[in-house]
């Protein structure tokens, strides 16, 4: 991350100076004429579109498929080769011929991305990136070799938020490597860092239009975040937080007041929630709102479900609780089917930069098949149409199905 988003000039302190206390007072102070005042206000507002994905988990079944395969063992109760997961796909929906292209696992999605040119492209990977064997002992742990980091820039992501539950997969020092890997490659991101510091801070996107998109990433321990991976002031760690609370509210609010500017949209990315299920708890939908009252948050970007969840529009500002998967490689394993985690959606958040506030909303759907993204069918879409109206009816939101299969958010 680069120190100089962080730093500010004379000119831009007298312009958050005039925003606060009011161009008139300020003219003498700074002996400069209430025209130039008013020169110093922020620029005319203009549209943001953001590209927001769900959980991206490129490691073992993934991982397996592309270039440079990790070595594939394992240490889960009942699969003990990586490959059988590339075994269990094949079996499901035919043979997949590898080793794959770096952007074959981005399929559909590509064109997706071309055709709505997105001016930020942030997704959640959940999966180290790194050649560390020294793995955690825990239930599953993903893991993609570094040299197939390029899957990653095909997709020209802009950032990456790793506050979740498998980051740490393979360690401290997998962890530190991952972000290593990632600063070399060019991808901005947030949620973890080497101290607390580093995981606090949000990755800066600077827009074409001069405006930015400041992206902060926490992580909840009921995604599986292990309290052992807080990041401290001497030890790499994920930004984890203790409670979602008033009190954490105000502490997120003070890190944000620190660095937004006029022009910018500040995304909270949360990893949050069980892996399965609709619930959402008054305390999640509590603390979205805070962050939207109280810390200038314009956009919730919640993740941890395998499936897309409600979607709910607060005074404006979208608060997406679970945006489902959008890579991984569950294709061919049974159990949870009712929830069709193979199904997922390209959000597509349109916003003013002036307010934050969310003017249009579409979505892409998709499917898993070939451990690749798919447009999915126009069944498919309308099943995941349903499944919003359903579950969105208590947050005052609804979509509409298109027919080119895509959706498109109501609300108000």
């Amino acid at each position: 991350m680069n120190n100089d988003d962080f730093t500010t000039t004379p000119d831009q302190t007298k312009r958050r100076l005039i925003k606060l206390i009011g161009a008139t007072a300020l003219c003498g102070l700074f002996k400069i004429s209430p025209s130039r005042a008013a020169q110093a206000s922020p620029m005319k507002p203009t549209p943001v579109t953001l590209f927001l994905g769900g959980d991206v988990m490129t490691g073992r079944g993934i991982d397996q498929i592309l270039p440079h395969p990790s070595d594939p063992h394992l240490f889960e109760a009942f699969v003990s080769d990586a490959r059988h997961y590339v075994e269990l796909a094949q079996r499901a929906d035919g043979p997949i011929k590898k080793p794959v292209d770096y952007a074959y696992i981005w399929g559909d999605a590509l064109a997706e991305l071309q055709r709505v040119k997105p001016d930020a492209r942030i997704v959640n990977l959940e999966t180290a990136v790194t050649t560390s064997g020294a793995a955690w002992n825990k239930t599953v742990n993903y893991r993609m070799q570094p040299k197939n980091i390029p899957c990653l820039t095909a997709a020209a992501i802009d950032c990456c938020t790793l506050a979740n539950n498998h980051i740490l997969d393979w360690g401290y020092d997998g962890l530190s490597q991952t972000l290593s890997v990632l600063d070399k490659a060019g991808l901005k991101h947030a949620g973890a860092g080497n101290t607390r510091a580093q995981a606090q801070a949000p990755a800066v996107i600077k827009l074409p239009s001069g405006g930015r998109v400041l992206v902060f990433a926490f992580g909840t321990e009921t995604s599986g975040i292990e309290p052992d991976w807080a990041a401290t002031d001497k030890q790499v760690g994920v930004n984890l937080l203790t409670e979602l609370s008033a009190k954490t509210v105000t502490a997120i609010a003070g890190q944000i007041s620190k660095v937004k500017q006029p022009g910018d949209i500040v995304i909270a990315s949360m990893h949050w929630g069980a892996n399965w299920g609709y619930d959402i708890s008054h305390e999640q939908r509590d603390f979205a709102h805070g962050l939207i009252d109280h810390a200038d948050v314009d956009v919730i970007h919640g993740h941890s479900s395998h499936h897309v969840k409600g979607i709910e529009v607060y005074k404006d500002k979208p608060i997406f609780y679970g945006c489902g998967d959008l890579i991984n490689d569950y294709e061919g394993i049974g159990g949870h089917e009712k929830y069709r985690g193979d199904l997922g959606l390209m959000y597509f958040p349109k916003l003013d930069t002036a307010t934050g506030r969310l003017t249009g909303l579409t979505m892409t759907p998709t499917q898993i098949r070939h451990l690749r993204v798919n447009r999915a069918s126009h069944e498919d879409a309308r099943w995941l149409a349903d499944t919003l109206n359903r579950e969105g009816e208590a947050l005052g939101t609804r979509v509409a199905l298109g027919e080119d299969n895509r959706l498109e958010l109501r609300w108000g």
